[in-house]
């Protein structure tokens, strides 16, 4: 960051041996003969100091800094005059227009050390403001990252609940529907199995879903099942838990399901 020294004096002189106090120092220096052009230049150029004379024609240094203040608040102010009004200096410190007051004769060392200082004092200031014009932006895109993901979480809340829906009427219209209906995963496990399912098929009133289906259904069938063509819908009978004949229609699921796996229908065979 340049940083920039602002001298505002009356004085010619002063102005010349301050700019040669500063000459070896890693500063630039604008200078200005009145607190006016001062006011000129801050409304042009980003000063980190100002270093200005109280005493001055047309306004004195404590009014020109308090409006210089209103230009630039961020700016570190210093009055360095030979006047001292104590009352003056002490309310304008208070006031926050002035940082520093020193003196006219100035001890060379104090002064660079305290304009050194002032530009660290006006480099944290500058750093902080950043840093949360930083943090509000963040906060800004965090914001906006937030509504999305509301979105999609609302999206999906949504789809989820319309497939629990769905779910929930598919699963009415198998108990409804008077065939009984069993729907086998590609592990052989049951994981549909309607009221006339359990009706036709279940001994002693056991729960047919979870079981898989070798000890369910008849080694036979079970065979025959795994030996069918996959590619067509077929049919096979076997004994019902009352003695009657079903007949078991076979369909595999084919693309685009998106899961394996087989659905079986059983109806009372006539024969």
């Amino acid at each position: 960051m340049t940083k920039t020294l602002l001298i505002v004096d009356d004085e010619k002189n002063i102005i010349s041996a301050l700019k040669r106090l500063f000459r070896r120092e890693d500063v630039e220096i604008l200078t200005a003969d009145s607190g006016v052009r001062g006011l000129e230049i801050l409304n042009n150029t980003k000063i980190g100091v100002i270093l200005s004379d109280h005493m001055m024609p047309e306004m004195t240094g404590v009014e020109f800094l308090s409006q210089a203040r209103k230009i630039q608040p961020d700016t570190i102010r210093i009055v360095l005059s030979g006047y001292t009004d104590l009352k003056t200096i002490v309310d304008s410190i208070n006031k926050g227009a002035i940082w520093r007051f020193l003196t006219k004769p100035w001890d060379d060392e104090l002064l660079k050390n305290t304009i050194q200082e002032a530009f660290e004092n006006y480099q944290l200031k500058d750093t902080n403001k950043q840093l949360s014009t930083d943090l509000r932006e963040k906060n800004e895109t965090l914001g906006v990252y937030t509504k999305m993901l509301e979105g999609v979480i609302e999206e999906k809340t949504y789809s989820l609940e319309f497939n629990l829906k769905a779910l929930q009427i598919s699963q009415d219209i198998l108990e409804q529907l008077n065939i009984a209906i069993v729907g086998v995963d590609e592990a052989g496990t049951i994981v549909i199995a309607n009221r006339y399912a359990h009706r036709y098929l279940s001994v002693g009133g056991k729960v047919l879903l979870g079981k898989n289906i070798k000890s369910t259904f008849p080694i036979e069938f079970c065979e025959a099942l795994l030996q069918r063509d996959s590619s067509a819908h077929n049919t096979l009978v076997i004994n019902g838990v009352s003695g009657e004949n079903l007949k078991v229609s076979v369909i595999k699921l084919q693309p685009p399901a998106l899961v394996k796996g087989t659905i079986l229908t059983f109806s009372v065979s006539p024969g």
